[in-house]
């Protein structure tokens, strides 16, 4: 069974970190019927969705992804890079307790979850300003007793990794590669359209790629390769250089650990 954490939206959104964007309006009633969508849509494809309330203090918290790093076998929370949004782990570490053992990246370092693209057994890891080299490497040495390998990988021009590049398919890519080079993944990869530069974010759920509408020819492009694309609207969160990865946690439970969601 599929798991997804999902937290909603703060009404202090327009309060957001912004680190490559220019601050604009964003309407939180907006915001709000786009985070439904988005929820229903991961309900729609299989999802046992558990919503965690919103955060009225916390900008950024709709953006669950950050806090932590969920694998077959821990959890990782992690530490922010940015230091108004470290308050936000408590409740998702409090959320995953059920499911996974926890660990946890300690003071000084930093790590996003939004830098951490799993691929199978590879932990590849943005080397980005929400993510310090000894955030990476307390990652590694979390993780190694699980056998898991951590590279980390150069990001230009964004504040993610996955903001660049996600899975879209189990031998499969979508990528930007202005912003992180192609090579260091060695896989197959569809690149995003030139004039849809931050069209690299895919959420993969079985054999659907959930995609914001605002970049079809991206989307075609994946269409044209096989790839089936269920599209959302995500244009007010992306004023906060958030993505379609970035407001869940997805994880998989033995069905035994079924659990009713928080709300429906």
């Amino acid at each position: 069974m599929l798991i997804a954490i999902t937290r909603d939206v703060s009404p202090s959104i327009e309060q957001c970190e912004l680190t490559h964007l220019e601050r604009e309006p964003i309407s939180f009633e907006a915001a709000q019927a786009q985070h439904e969508e988005y929820v229903q849509c991961l309900a729609a494809l299989g999802c046992e969705v558990r919503r965690l309330p919103a955060e009225p203090t916390m900008p950024d918290a709709v953006f669950v992804e950050d806090t932590a790093i969920v694998l077959d076998e821990v959890a990782v929370i992690t530490r922010p890079g940015a230091t108004s949004r470290q308050p936000e782990t408590a409740s998702i570490a409090m959320a995953l307790e059920p499911y996974r053992e926890l660990r946890f990246i300690e003071a000084p370092a930093t790590i996003d979850g939004g830098d951490v693209l799993r691929v199978g057994k590879s932990l590849f890891v943005g080397m980005t300003s929400r993510s310090s080299a000894e955030g990476i490497a307390q990652l590694r040495e979390l993780v190694a007793p699980f056998g898991y390998t951590v590279t980390g990988v150069p990001v230009t021009g964004c504040l993610h990794l996955k903001t660049a590049v996600t899975q879209i398919a189990p031998d499969m890519l979508l990528i930007n590669p202005a912003y992180v080079d192609p090579l260091v993944f060695d896989m197959h990869s569809i690149e995003v359209d030139p004039s849809e530069p931050f069209g690299g974010n895919a959420v993969l759920i079985s054999d659907t790629v959930i995609y914001p509408a605002a970049f079809p020819r991206t989307r075609r492009r994946m269409e044209q390769a096989g790839i089936r694309v269920q599209t959302v609207d995500a244009s007010e969160l992306a004023k906060a250089e958030g993505g379609v990865t970035c407001c869940s946690l997805l994880f998989t439970v033995a069905d035994d650990n079924r659990v009713s969601s928080m709300r429906s």
